[in-house]
């Protein structure tokens, strides 16, 4: 007994095995869950109905000819904007593509600027030197009456600029009223043009003047190219001009902070997911008395810069209560070809002075006259941006 016991234990005993494809099943089944899990965590049930509710809308919604596209369009901007942070933005396609080529600096188009309050149609303000419309023979003064044949009188003009822009290389014949009453037909080729945002002139007294437009692509370098220009031609002082600077990139305002401040603190950075950072300018800069000039709509880098030229150098402002802003944004790329831009930091002076809920109080409050121009012979605050320096 004992003996057939161990011959019988010696045998070998055969073991049962998956077979090759329900391995497979397993592992995909297991990833699966797995993803199933990890959305859940990240998106919690808030974001998983959202989900649903498009597939719902796809797969099972009656009306088959929706257009879900403009629906999402819809429902993302509803959802950024109820966030409740004013700065934080959803861009669709087409604004998306027309966001990044207008911070880029760049743009399609014919070079000219217009006024649209003219009841015949577009009146043309400034044409780009060496732009398809100054080839062309525009000049400021004479309004675009109708484009490719089409009036833009009246309510037309509304949607004018969208049928003069275009694509590179193609192009657009507009109607022109000149002055004298006469009209003409002008043809434009589309080109790729650059936007300078920084733009000076050396005024009486010999006070240079610089009106910084963005602190988009380039900006620095702009800006810096007519400061230099300015005190070649023999600036002993200068005025900064951020009103309706939209502002723009952290990396072109530490630039012109640097270019314009010594050795000190001029900026500081808070992500939520990173550390505390602090942007030092160099002990090279320009030693000229300064004024900004702001207004309600100086916002960002552009508020920034004012208050940091205030804190740094003493630079007496001019104009109005700016905005308050103290979050920067990052545009984030969406797979619909559009964009959000989220409020991802805080932001601050070099002295760590928040602006957010406070704005710039100028040294002196003053606001154009209704009707006045920036730049123009009614500027007020340009006026008294050259007394404070005169004195």
């Amino acid at each position: 007994m004992d003996e057939q016991v161990t011959q019988a234990a010696k045998k070998p005993k055969r073991k049962w095995r998956l077979p090759g494809w329900s391995k497979i099943l397993i592992a995909v089944l297991l990833t699966l869950a797995l993803s199933a899990g990890m959305c859940c965590l990240l998106l919690g049930r808030s974001g998983i109905a959202m989900v649903q509710t498009y597939l719902l809308a796809k797969f099972a919604f009656v009306d088959t000819g929706a257009d879900l596209d403009k629906a999402v369009d819809q429902g993302l901007d509803a959802f950024v904007d109820a966030l409740g942070d004013r700065w934080s933005y959803y861009l669709d396609k087409e604004g998306y593509q027309s966001t990044t080529e207008r911070r880029a600096n760049n743009y399609v188009g014919i070079g000219i600027t217009v006024d649209t309050t003219r009841e015949e149609g577009l009146l043309v303000q400034s044409v780009t030197k060496n732009g398809p419309a100054d080839k062309a023979g525009i000049v400021p003064g004479e309004i675009i009456i109708a484009v490719e044949g089409q009036s833009i009188a009246g309510d037309a003009r509304e949607g004018a600029a969208e049928q003069i822009a275009g694509e590179e290389g193609t192009q657009v014949t507009l109607t022109l009223l000149g002055e004298d009453g006469s009209t003409r037909d002008v043809a434009c080729t589309r080109a790729t043009l650059y936007n300078a945002s920084a733009a000076g002139t050396l005024l009486e007294g010999n006070i240079g003047y610089v009106r910084m437009k963005n602190f988009y692509s380039g900006s620095a370098g702009s800006f810096r190219t007519e400061v230099d220009s300015l005190i070649e031609q023999g600036a002993e002082s200068l005025i900064v001009d951020v009103r309706n600077d939209p502002g723009g990139y952290v990396s072109q305002l530490e630039r012109v902070l640097d270019y314009l401040l010594p050795e000190v603190p001029v900026f500081t950075h808070k992500p939520r997911w990173w550390f505390k950072t602090v942007y030092m300018s160099d002990a090279d800069c320009i030693d000229l008395p300064m004024v900004v000039i702001v207004n309600e709509h100086t916002y960002s880098a552009a508020e920034l810069l004012a208050a940091q030229l205030r804190e740094t150098r003493e630079a007496p402002i001019v104009g109005e209560l700016t905005s308050g802003k103290g979050y920067s944004q990052v545009t984030f790329p969406l797979a619909n070809g559009g964009g959000v831009g989220l409020s991802t930091a805080t932001y601050c002076t070099g002295s760590g002075r928040s602006l957010i809920g406070e704005g710039i109080i100028p040294d002196v409050e003053l606001s154009l006259p209704e009707g006045a121009a920036i730049g123009g012979e009614d500027d007020v605050q340009l006026q008294a941006a050259i007394d404070l320096l005169k004195q």
